[in-house]
């Protein structure tokens, strides 16, 4: 299901100027990838700045040291996130994009 989005780029607002990506692939079981998939997705404004991103691989709140482990990108904000499956990870990731364009204004 998720691999299925990959390459995606979709429109989600009613100007035009916010969209989402999708760049999922198939990778090695490791430390970074226990899930066996590369995997980000996000959402970016009109100037192209991301806005929110669910991705895996590098360590989380700026520590340069540290297991890498999936994580949350919500404006400036960096969280770790609990990979459950992808159902999970495709509705948890809607819901904060919903989130942000509510505060942004760009839906009811």
């Amino acid at each position: 299901m998720l691999l299925d989005l990959d390459g995606q780029v979709l429109v989600v607002d009613p100007e035009g100027g916010h969209w989402v990506r999708f760049v999922v692939t198939r990778a090695p079981v490791s430390t970074e990838k226990p899930h066996g998939l590369d995997y980000s997705l996000t959402l970016h404004g009109p100037s192209g700045e991301r806005l929110v991103g669910f991705d895996n691989a590098h360590p989380v709140a700026r520590q340069k040291r540290g297991e890498p482990q999936d994580h949350r990108h919500r404006l400036r904000t960096i969280k770790a996130y609990d990979y459950r499956d992808a159902a999970t990870l495709l509705g948890d990731f809607w819901a904060t994009v919903d989130a942000v364009l509510r505060e942004r204004g760009m839906i009811p």
